[in-house]
């Protein structure tokens, strides 16, 4: 639509002009005619009219009205008159220069108006250049600068004439005005972006994204970079803000962890000490019959030496209790291993099989031959089952011991997983929390 008008405003308005400009010079012929001027006023009269159409309308109109103009000097005002004849060589000379000096008024006026409008346009451009909120510089195709906008100049405290050149790199960090960098960014002729810091006028350094853009000729060959800066101070310091709050989330996280699987060892306690008491009770009664075996007469040393081996056995059963333990409370980052989950499983069994005997509780298991390995932390796998275990637990407290049963099982989980649940036989939680009949986790290698 509005370029339809335009069009259409581009059509009439020179043939208005070039109307009101004929019926203006009709007017002043006619009364010139009346008033029997001769030729050297009237020609005076239709280049002030020429004058201010050039001034007022385009260049088109005011042709056509200056070859309107020599005809009217023409016909009405050199002999024989009406007539398109002239017989005296002066008129001829001064319809002439009417007609030169018209023309040449005309396009010294339009000349000069274009002038003035591409002033006023440099000067509006000059102005949105220098309210637009970022720094903007152009530089030549070798990369110095040759214009700074006022924001620019204000942001770092360099004139136009400070900066231009290679000298607008002063402002940037020592770090970062490697010029080799840049100049070979600037042969590659192609828009590129790099991270800077820009010296603020006080001194201070602010992180800046610089983005530049390649103007061409028509063979390609680049002959003018523009460039524009974005202050990401306030950015980079919010990621590194977060990235701060994710490390310190991720601490958080180890250390309840940490609580978490403490509380749970805790819980275990009694069992525990249970669990290490029998292997040093055995490893006890084992030294007592090898010394009563090495007191007699003669001593007997096949007694004493199958002692020693069940000293042994209980021994190292005793500090497995222990380095499972102690694996479990250590505090140590998760780590990614190639597990056997079963192995997992049995080890948790081990340190919980004294809760359950005090619980008078049934333990089976249904753990699934050649299960792939999986990837994973073994201590947080023994956490989350520990739990498990414990849950069910305290879910069958409220049942009579005959009837405390707790099954846990393993089992392929699609191609490369594995699943392992926990059922016990409690009153169960309502169908919408958790899936009954048990409590399971899926383990996956990836």
């Amino acid at each position: 639509m509005a370029i339809e008008q335009n069009r259409t405003t581009k059509f009439w308005r020179p043939l208005a002009e070039t109307l009101l400009g004929s019926a203006l010079l009709a007017f002043l012929t006619w009364i010139c005619f009346l008033l029997n001027l001769r030729i050297a006023t009237t020609v005076q009269i239709y280049l002030v009219i020429i004058v201010l159409l050039s001034l007022w309308g385009s260049l088109g109109p005011a042709i056509v009205l200056s070859f309107v103009a020599a005809e009217c000097l023409i016909f009405f005002f050199t002999p024989p008159i009406f007539s398109f004849e002239i017989d005296r060589p002066e008129d001829v000379v001064t319809v002439a220069a009417f007609l030169t000096i018209s023309l040449l008024i005309t396009g010294f006026v339009m000349r000069t108006r274009s002038l003035a409008e591409a002033a006023a346009l440099k000067d509006r451009l000059q102005v949105i250049i220098d309210t637009i909120p970022a720094a903007v510089w152009s530089n030549s195709p070798d990369g110095s600068v040759d214009f700074l906008n006022k924001p620019f100049r204000d942001y770092t405290g360099l004139s136009l004439g400070e900066g231009r050149n290679w000298a607008w790199m002063n402002a940037l960090h020592p770090e970062d005005r490697v010029i080799e960098g840049w100049r070979a960014a600037l042969a590659a002729e192609e828009p590129f972006e790099r991270e800077a810091r820009l010296r603020r006028a006080d001194g201070e350094y602010h992180r800046f994204l610089l983005r530049f853009v390649p103007l061409s000729n028509e063979l390609g060959r680049v002959v003018e970079w523009y460039a524009t800066s974005t202050d990401i101070e306030d950015l980079r310091r919010a990621e590194e803000e977060l990235r701060r709050q994710e490390a310190r989330l991720r601490d958080a996280q180890m250390e309840l962890a940490h609580a978490n699987r403490v509380t749970a060892t805790g819980q275990l306690a009694a069992s525990i000490a249970h669990e290490v008491s029998q292997p040093i009770a055995a490893a006890l009664t084992n030294a007592n019959a090898a010394s009563r075996w090495l007191g007699a007469e003669p001593p007997n040393l096949e007694e004493v030496r199958q002692a020693l081996s069940r000293i042994i056995r209980d021994g190292s059963r005793a500090s497995d209790i222990i380095g499972r333990i102690r694996a479990l409370v250590r505090k140590v980052p998760p780590r990614h291993d190639q597990l056997n989950i079963n192995e997992v499983m049995r080890e948790v069994i081990a340190l919980a099989r004294g809760e359950l005997r005090s619980n008078g509780t049934s333990l089976q298991t249904q753990l699934a031959n050649d299960l792939p390995l999986v990837l994973g932390d073994r201590i947080q796998l023994q956490q989350v089952m520990l739990n498990l275990i414990l849950n069910a637990l305290e879910a069958m407290s409220g049942l009579s011991e005959p009837t405390r049963k707790l099954l846990i099982k393993t089992a392929q989980d699609g191609p490369d997983g594995v699943l392992v649940a926990v059922e016990d036989s409690g009153p169960g939680i309502e169908p919408e929390s958790l899936d009954p009949p048990g409590r399971h986790i899926s383990v996956h290698p990836t």
